[in-house]
Parts: C-alpha cells; structure tokens; sequence
C-alpha cells in the first residue's frame, strides 16, 4: 500500500508541476495590424550564406501571409529577386521600408547602391522610407566617414527618408552620423543586452527616450525590436516561447499608445542564421520557419501550450519504467520501492523535455546528426543512472538476503570432506612472500586438500628455487612445478595444473600468490559442494596491508565497495563475478566447460560466466577467509584496474549472443541484467571520455568562432552534472552506510574510484572497439614506494587533460565571460570533467607518500 500511494503522489506532482508551471499569464492583446515587420523571406533549406535564395513564388506567398497582419515591411537589400519586393508588396497593399546591404567591400557596395536607385526609380510608389546599410558600424565593416558618402549618394537621388540602421548605443557614440540622415533607423534588442524580461520593454523605452534627448527634433523610426523564442541566455535575458511573446505584446501596446513607428524583429523565423548568431539567431521571428504562428496574440499566454501532452508522456515513461525497474523488487522494502520511483520519474520528465526541446530547434543534415548523438548520449546517461539506482535501492533497502552464504562455526561435519585442490599459480613473485603463501595453506583445519604451485616463466632460478625447496619441506601435499614456456599466461598455468590434479579431487581451488588463508577456510566452505547444483563457492578478496600508507588505504576502501556491495546483490540473482583468488570451483563442472579460457586476460570472470550459461549455481560469502597485498603504486593500481576493465570488455564482446539471444545459453534473465549493468559504469567511463574529447574541440570553436558556436544547449549542460552528483551522492552513502567505513573512508574510497575513471576508459574503449588480445600483466607485489617525480608521471595523461580543461575555462571566461546560462553551465560541465583527472593526479601524489613504520602497520595476519 505504501508503494501504491507513493506512485499517486509521484503522479500528481508530475501532473501538478507540469501544471503550476504552465499558469496562463495575461498580457495586453496584439493589436490586429501592427506597423511594420522586418522581412526575410528565406524558406527552411534555404540561405545567402549557401547562395540560395527565394523565388518571386516563395516572396509572394509570405507577402500574402502578413496581408492585413501589419502595413509595411521592412527590407535589408536589393540584389537579385529582392530588387521586386516593392512591385509584390503593393499587390498586397504593404508599404515598405527599402534596404540595402552595406559590407567591406567598396565595390558590391557601390553595385548595390546602384541597384538601390534603380529600384526606387522603378517603385510603384509604396516606399515609404530608405535604409542604408544594417548594423554596419556595429560590425566595423565601415567606418562613419565610409558610410556617410553613400548616405550623401543616395539622399540626392530620392525625396524619400534616408537613414542607416543601427542599435541605439551606436548612435549615441557616433552623433555625427545624425547630420547626414533624415530620421534614426534604431535596433532596440533588449536581450542581445541580457536584460531581463520584466525589465525589457521599460528599458527599450528608456533607450528610445535616450535618443530623443540626445538627437531633438530628429525623427526615430524603430527598425528592429524583438525577442527571440529559443536559444541560448545572455545574462538576465531569456529565450523562450513565452518570453517572446510576453516582450512583444507588451511593446507593441505600450507603443500603439505612444504612437511610434517600428518593425517587429522580425516575421518569420529564419533557420539560416544559426550559422552567423548562433542557436538564438534562428528563432526571432512571429511566425516558425513553417510559417505557422508561435504564439497567442490575445489569449493568455501558457510557456508550454502543450504541456499536457508531455506531462501524460512523462507519466507514461516512468510508469514503464516502474515496471521494469520493480518486476524483481519482492526482496526490497517499501522505501527502496519509492526510491526506484522517483528516479523513474526524474528520468522520465527529463527524457521528454530534452525531446520536446529537440523538436523546438531548426536541424541541418549535420545539426541533426549532431542533436541525434546527443540526444543518445542522454538517454545512455538515463540508463546508467536507472541500473546504479538498481544497484544503490537493493543495497540499501532490502528486506533480507535470500542467498548469501553464512557459515556457523560448527559448519564442517565429518561426511561433507570433497577433496580440494588448491592451485597457486605464480610468475616472478617474491620467495619469501609466496613461502607465507604456503606456510598459511599448511595450517588449514581441513584433512583432504593438496597444494600445487605452478610456477610459470619465472626467469631467475633464484626467485623459484627456494620456493621449490619450502615445498618439499611441507610434504608431500605440496607439488612445484616450474614450466618454461608455458602459454597462456594465468589461465595457461591454472590448466596446467589442472591436467596434474590428483584424481580423487573434487574441488579445485585457487588462491593468487599473495594470499595468506584463514585455518577454517575449506571446513567452512568445501561442504557446500554438497548440493549438487553448486558449482562455485567465492569468498571475497581481502587485504592485510590496508593501513601500511594512506594510498593502500584508499585504495582498500575503493575495494570494499565492489566486494560488500555488488557482489551481494548479484548474489541474489545467482551473478556474481568469479575473481580468481579465494574461489572454489567443482572439477568436473570446470572440466565440462573446457577449463580455464585463454581468449580473455580475465580467465576467472569468463569461466564464471561460461558455468552460469551451463545452468550452474555459485554462491558467496560476505566474510574474509584469506588476505592479499594491494598494489603499491599508483601505476600498478592503475595496471590491474585497465587489465580487469579491458577483460570484461573482451567478455562482452566474446559472449554477446550468450547473453542477448537466450536460447543459446540458460542464464537467467537476472543473470543477464547484472553482467550488462555491472560493467556499464565502466562503459560510461569510456564515452565520458570520449565526451572529454569532443568538449575540448567545443570550447576550443567556442574560442575562435563565438558567434557560430555557443555553449550547448542548458539541459545538455545539466544533465552530466546531474550524473556526476548521482554518483557522488551514492558512493558517498553507500560507503558510509553500509560498507561502514566512515566519512574519511568514504572520501578516500571516492577519490580512489576517480582517479581510475581514465584508466577504466581507456580500456573499455580499446577493449569495446578494438579488442585485440593483450598480454596478462601480472600486479606486482611488495614493488618499491614510486619517489614523487615518478608518482606524478603516473598520471601524466590525466594531468595534461585536468590542464586542457582547466585552462579552456580560463579561456572561456577571459574571452566571453558568464554572460549566460549556458555558458557558465558549460564551464561547470569542463571543471566537472576535470576532477577524476585530478583525482588521479591527487592519488598518484599520495601513493609516493612514506608508509607508517611497521610498528603502526595494522594488518590481518594469519
């Protein structure tokens, strides 16, 4: 019931904001026919920029359109078919104001003034004024003493008004211009300004009223005032639908009463000038590109008009979602349950506010493209953040653990002793730490075991010799076996052994080099081999050297993460991922499958997954029975994380249509949910690098070509933020919570986990998209503390990307400011996309921090 009443709720507040939000605002009414509309009528596809431009036909069907809507237009040049604008909008009854386009070059300006004389030679007597040039001076293509002789020109050629059009501080630093026009030509543009909403018309005014103080007697005729419907922020000043047509229904009233002259910026939208001004340049017109009308012109105003449709999309999403999310959620209370909810619900508006946003912006083939990847990439986000939800709700919020394993201390019983065969495979490893190995296995409470040590490409004598030697001391339990060339690297030795197992086993179990075993491990774990559906019995790798320095410790509590947390939930589903340390494994099940696979540099977790698709059960026990040593430098952390990432990836590519097509293998729906979900963290880590990539080549055409390339769009911005706060905010309580470590525990595991994040993708994507097989690389042990030179090269790539992003921010904010939203969001994203890089660059420094004398170490001997 408390779930049932949960979704009502998330229901009406999706319902109830989508409404609240959506309050019809009453403005003063547009008036029936307004003066006057700048007029460019480009269709979608086409664009001066491209030379391709409209027909006489294309011309006349806008013209017919604002018949009746306004009394005049206003043109911005004379070339080519715009020269018979004056003839096809006298058939409509519209007067028009004259234009002509003003640029750099001496030469097409004088055509173009010779054509402007020609036309109104040739007018049929609905010009009403001239305008000569457009924001000129604001472009700096002319200088005032440039354009005042074609002012001259034209003015001794007609009786008509002549003026140059442009924004009114312009005027006000170039009075001198005034002298040689007959009226001012103003752009008041509030928003190019960032001037908010609320404020904008009173500011036009207040610009209008500069003018007419500055300039007395002068006529001012509004050639451009506007807002435009979509795009990016400038400052306070907001583009939107609404906004639009807030800002011009009020101007157009308060002008109609003061009787002023002005052109509505502008009819119709015009696509084409997203290339020049950016996002917002396209969406400044009245009318979309399609020709339709954008806003209500006396009902009240509703920013989304259509805001049931999407809130009703948005529940319906979420509820599909819910049903995915909980149709195996009987181990979760009623909390972990409305957790889910509500992040399908977030998910869910989310998804179809940044499609409705889509559908508002005017696409090229290649804008298009653009948009679809990204639109992509935000529904992958979504994704991600479902399955980590998943995984953050069934650690948090569960009923009771169905299938963990718990172990009392009278759990060995005299007639469950399999035979175990424990197999040590070893290359290059320290004599004396591999002799502790052997001495902890010699002490195991358990009567039927052997011991083989597979000693594989060693080089020294001196390094496996005495190795040799300690295990003929330990008896006959005890086989060596030193091989060279032997292929296959780990899983070439663990088949080595394999054949060499002594026949009465049952059990073949595997322990890395390092590991120092508990007395009660086989007596606690070897019975569980009993039931004849058990084919792995996995216990967690754990460390006895986690507080030696501060970066083993951050680094074990990083580990904890994985082997207390999503180890137990996939146990639940019979998923878990076999590590190749403290495992147990029935002989003949790793005999049927083929033993141990050598296609992988992660032979243990695809022999796991290979025994699942046979229909085999594992089980785990969330209890240490036996500890290893942690990588002692940063670039062996790094090592062993890139050779587990790239291994999975192989995994995935190896066993796609096992784990896709069902009929090939008898895993278990869950069972393929947790090995595509549990490695999609390390999938995102590969994009987001990729993203990384693209984001620099952004900023950096952000940097060189502002006008054309703005900072995307402010969802975009948003929601990699919002992911990177998820993921935070669930490690963060998680470690806390329930792994324990405390608050400096958490922080450290966190800091760890970052710093791997370019690692981790570096390896998904070469794993996923290259695939080639690369040699084991053997995580050395016991290896000398790097000195600080050393440390930081370890993180050289991260450094130099933390610096990129870094310095792009630097860049941004020197060359463009935070004039808008989406900028500043756009930097946030660039600081955001650096902290795992100096998350790396910080644990690399921490790594060639001095140990604690071994006095203080605490450790976990056995």
């Amino acid at each position: 019931m408390p779930s049932i009443l949960a979704l009502f709720a998330f229901v009406l507040l999706v319902l109830g904001g989508y409404g609240y939000v959506n309050q019809p605002a009453q403005e003063p009414p547009w008036v029936d026919i307004i003066p006057g509309y700048a007029f460019s009528p480009y269709q979608p596809g086409q664009s001066p920029v491209d030379n391709i431009h409209p027909s006489s036909q294309d011309i006349e069907r806008d013209l017919a359109l604002l018949s009746g809507k306004t009394h005049a237009i206003r043109t911005y040049t004379v070339e080519g078919v715009f020269g018979e604008v004056p003839a096809l909008a006298k058939k409509y009854g519209l007067n028009v104001a004259l234009g002509a386009w003003l640029a750099a070059n001496e030469q097409a300006n004088q055509e173009e003034i010779t054509r402007l004389t020609s036309a109104l030679a040739s007018a049929p007597g609905n010009v009403v004024r001239v305008v000569v040039g457009n924001e000129t001076l604001l472009r700096e293509d002319l200088t005032p003493e440039q354009i005042i002789p074609y002012l001259k020109e034209v003015r001794s050629k007609t009786r008509l008004p002549v003026s140059t059009a442009e924004p009114w501080h312009v005027w006000i630093k170039n009075p001198e211009l005034a002298e040689h026009v007959d009226y001012l030509a103003v752009h008041l543009l509030p928003f190019w300004e960032g001037i908010a909403l609320n404020d904008a018309v009173d500011y036009a005014f207040g610009r209008y009223r500069e003018l007419q103080a500055a300039f007395p007697g002068k006529p001012i005729v509004i050639t451009e005032v506007g807002w435009p419907s979509h795009g990016r922020s400038i400052k306070q000043a907001n583009a939107s639908q609404a906004n639009q047509a807030k800002f011009l229904r009020r101007f157009v009233h308060s002008a109609e009463e003061q009787g002023l002259v002005f052109y509505v910026m502008e009819a119709f939208d015009q696509p084409w000038k997203t290339d020049i001004e950016g996002s917002v340049g396209g969406h400044w017109g009245v009318f979309d590109a399609q020709r339709q009308q954008k806003f209500e012109t006396s009902n009240p105003i509703i920013p989304i008009p259509q805001w049931q449709l999407l809130a009703s999309a948005s529940v319906l999403v979420a509820l599909l979602l819910i049903v995915f999310l909980l149709m195996d959620s009987a181990s979760l209370r009623d909390s972990g349950r409305t957790f889910l909810m509500f992040n399908a619900f977030v998910v869910s508006s989310l998804i179809i506010y940044v499609i409705y946003d889509f559908t508002l912006q005017y696409h090229t083939w290649a804008s298009m493209a653009v948009s679809v990847v990204l639109l992509l990439g935000v529904v992958g986000v979504f994704v991600i953040v479902l399955a980590e939800a998943h995984e953050w709700a069934e650690s948090m919020w569960y009923k009771a653990r169905k299938r963990l394993l718990k172990v009392e201390a009278d759990a060995w019983v005299p007639h469950t002793q399999p035979f175990v065969s424990i197999h040590v495979p070893a290359h290059e490893e320290p004599p004396a730490m591999l002799i502790q190995t052997l001495n902890a296995l010699a002490r195991l409470d358990y009567p039927n075991f052997e011991v083989l040590v597979i000693d594989n490409n060693t080089a020294s004598e001196s390094t496996w010799r005495p190795v040799q030697a300690h295990c003929e001391a330990l008896g006959q339990r005890f086989r060596f076996f030193h091989v060279k060339p032997l292929a296959g690297y780990k899983a070439g030795a663990l088949n080595y052994a394999l054949e060499r197992t002594s026949e009465q086993a049952e059990v073949v179990a595997v322990i890395d080099a390092d590991y120092q075993v508990h007395p009660d491990w086989l007596k606690h774990l070897a019975p569980q081999f009993e039931k004849p559906s058990i084919a792995i019995v996995q216990a967690p790798q754990d460390y006895r050297d986690g507080s030696e320095s501060a970066f083993k410790a951050m680094c074990y509590a990083e580990y904890k993460g994985f082997f207390h947390l999503g180890m137990v939930t996939r146990n639940e589903r019979n998923a878990i991922i076999q590590h190749g340390t403290m495992t147990m494994v029935r002989k003949s099940v790793l005999q049927g499958v083929g033993g141990w696979g050598t296609s992988t540099i992660t032979e243990d977790t695809e022999l796991g997954l290979r025994i699942f698709e046979q229909g085999h059960e594992a089980v785990y026990i969330d209890r240490s029975y036996g500890q290893g040593l942690i990588p002692d430098t940063f670039t062996d952390y790094k090592k062993q994380r890139h050779r587990w990432a790239y291994g999975a990836m192989q995994i995935l590519r190896e066993h796609a249509g096992e784990l896709l097509r069902s009929k090939r293998s008898k895993l278990q729906p869950g069972q393929r949910y947790h090995f595509f979900a549990g490695w999609l963290p390390w999938v995102a880590d590969g994009f987001n690098l990729v993203f990384t990539g693209l984001a620099l080549v952004w900023s950096a055409l952000m940097l060189w070509d502002p006008l054309s390339f703005n900072a995307p769009p402010l969802l975009i911005s948003v929601v990699p933020l919002m992911f990177f706060a998820f993921k935070l905010v669930k490690l963060f309580t998680l470690y806390v919570w329930q792994v324990k470590t405390g608050v400096r525990g958490a922080v450290a595991a966190t800091l760890a986990g970052l710093s791997l994040s370019y690692t981790i993708g570096r390896a998904t994507l070469s794993g996923l998209f290259i695939g080639k097989k690369i040699p084991f690389i053997r995580t050395p042990k016991l290896a000398s503390r790097a000195a600080v030179l050393r440390a930081l090269s370890a993180a050289r790539d991260e450094s130099i990307l933390a610096l990129a992003l870094l310095c792009n921010v630097g860049a941004l904010w020197l060359a463009l400011g935070y004039d808008s939203r989406e900028n500043l969001a756009w930097s946030l994203v660039l600081i955001t996309q650096s902290l795992p890089f100096l998350a790396a660059v910080l644990v690399s420094l921490v790594s060639a921090m001095p140990a604690k004398p071994s006095g203080e170490t605490v450790g976990n001997p056995v």
